[in-house]
């Protein structure tokens, strides 16, 4: 599976789940830390948990390591690390504030 494959899988995931605004940008060339982020939106807490859930289980399912998961939902925005993509789910306010779409701009948007 490619990377490209494996963030569209994940943004299906999440879409599954009902997020809200799911994104995901290529972002080769113009980040040296990933070559995809997926961006989405949970209505609350237990909703974001339940998106980091779904997210590590499809990895699994695909046969994908679950990557390393990082923050909480109670925080408002969780990572989920699997190297060549990074997903970030979110709560409106926190996507709001971070406003991380902004630093990927010029990143082509993959349809899912």
């Amino acid at each position: 599976m490619t990377a490209e494959q494996e963030a569209v899988e994940t943004a299906r995931a999440l879409a599954s789940k009902k997020a809200e605004d799911v994104k995901i940008y290529d972002v080769r060339g113009i980040s040296g830390l990933t070559d995809y982020y997926v961006a989405a939106t949970g209505s609350a807490a237990p909703h974001l948990k339940a998106l980091a859930a779904e997210v590590q289980n499809s990895a699994r399912a695909a046969g994908i390591a679950p990557g390393r998961v990082c923050g909480e939902p109670d925080s408002g925005w969780i990572v989920i690390d699997r190297l060549d993509v990074v997903v970030h789910v979110f709560s409106p306010e926190a996507r709001a504030y971070y406003a991380l779409e902004k630093l990927w701009a010029d990143a082509r948007q993959v349809a899912f």
